[in-house]
């Protein structure tokens, strides 16, 4: 204020009060009436000059923030330990100060009406294809919200097969793995007052890698992939293989195996389809529960639902104990893979219905169902199975293994697309 009061000219001109002036770097002429109220409610303030119709914009926001702390949900054992806040140009400056490149691009656009929200484009010129940056933003353009208030928003209005379980949009809360990915020739985008960024296009190959698998040996994280991989499987096909093989191929199971399930089982009054069935709802709600439970019961509520009542339904003859095991093996198996646990629900509860409907033939047909959708589905006109199956093998060095930095320099798996842009 102090230099607007102690102002020698007698009739200063909007371009003099807003580049001699006022003694601060963002201060901009803004025309647009609709422009100037958007900017002073969301905390700028408009300055007027008598004589000139052209009202002044100066950057004077304040908000409270959040320090960039671990997030929750993708945390490391060793690497940054840093994660995007709510505040838009705090993570925009997290992404400039690792990418330390003038080809590094953002693109803003605003979009809700009633909101009025900002939404970023990030990607790096002469790495991303140009066809993808003009996809995500022509998506993005043809959103109708009133209102955005998360990125998951944006995610649902420009993801490819809304209706698969599967993720075709990637989601990161770290800036080191947007970083990463806007190095491969990804798309990132960013929408203000949510901590999770967005980045296209999504392969199933990235559901099975964690963030410190490049921050860590090569031999280490190549068997924590395999691992991971190996988990999952088991999560969706152990229930129903069970009940696959007790309600239609006992003569597969050996002799002793089959006396001590049956054993187990006397006096149980459920089939083992509905036994399985019922553990699974019941870990599903557990899980749920836990979820939305404050951290200091959490501990308790587990305890409680997954031993004593574990127990003594085994105990009064409720359930078996071998349908405790089965289902408390899919369900540990199933948190290695966090990316896919809404993909491993649905494919959990279908395969266990297409098995004790056909046995170990519906079992295989929805396997192949699975795969086939998964052959069929594309991320931004990516195949979805990229760097998985032996026809598209653009980048084989990060796949189900990766090789070392000296022998990947340069891990691009979009050159293919590139070249063909």
């Amino acid at each position: 204020m102090r230099p607007l009061i102690e102002i020698q000219a007698s009739n200063p001109t909007a371009e003099a009060v807003a580049s001699s002036i006022i003694q601060i770097n963002d201060a901009k002429l803004v025309p647009d009436t609709d422009a100037m109220l958007s900017s002073l409610l969301y905390g700028d303030t408009a300055i007027l000059i008598d004589g000139d119709s052209r009202p002044i914009v100066v950057n004077t926001k304040g908000f409270a923030l959040r320090s960039p702390s671990e997030p929750e949900s993708e945390k490391v054992l060793r690497g940054p330990r840093e994660g995007f806040t709510e505040c838009f140009m705090t993570n925009l400056s997290m992404l400039r100060r690792r990418v330390n490149d003038p080809r590094l691009t953002f693109s803003f656009a605003r979009y809700a009406g009633c909101t009025n929200t900002v939404v970023c484009v990030c990607w790096l010129k002469g790495v991303t294809p140009p066809g993808l940056v003009y996809e995500m933003q022509c998506r993005i353009r043809k959103m109708s919200l009133d209102g955005i208030l998360d990125s998951n928003y944006v995610a649902e209005c420009v993801r490819d097969a809304p209706g698969s379980p599967f993720p075709t949009l990637g989601t990161t809360e770290r800036p080191d793995v947007a970083v990463s990915r806007l190095l491969e020739g990804r798309v990132v985008v960013l929408t203000d007052g949510s901590p999770v960024a967005l980045s296209a296009p999504c392969i199933l190959q990235e559901c099975f890698q964690a963030n410190d698998d490049y921050y860590i040996a090569v031999r280490q994280a190549a068997v924590a992939r395999v691992l991971r991989a190996i988990g999952f499987g088991l999560s969706i096909i152990i229930p129903a293989l069970y009940v696959a093989l007790l309600g239609f191929h006992q003569e597969l199971l050996p002799t002793r195996l089959l006396l001590a399930i049956a054993a187990a089982q006397k006096g149980v009054p459920l089939p083992v389809f509905w036994e399985i069935l019922l553990l699974l709802l019941v870990f599903e709600t557990l899980k749920e529960a836990g979820t939305r439970t404050p951290s200091v019961m959490g501990s308790t509520m587990s305890i409680v639902g997954g031993l004593v009542l574990g127990q003594a339904a085994v105990s009064a003859r409720f359930l078996s104990a071998p349908a405790v095991i089965i289902v408390a093996i899919a369900a540990v198996t199933g948190l290695t893979v966090p990316k896919l646990q809404s993909a491993g629900l649905v494919l959990r509860f279908s395969l266990l219905a297409a098995s004790a409907a056909a046995g170990l033939y519906g079992l295989l047909l929805g396997l192949s169902l699975t795969i086939a959708h998964l052959c069929t589905l594309r991320s931004f006109h990516c195949p979805y199975l990229l760097n998985l199956i032996p026809r598209v093998h653009p980048n084989l060095d990060d796949a189900w293994t990766r090789a070392p930095w000296r022998e990947m320099p340069r891990k691009r798996f979009l050159a293919h697309q590139e070249e063909q842009t």
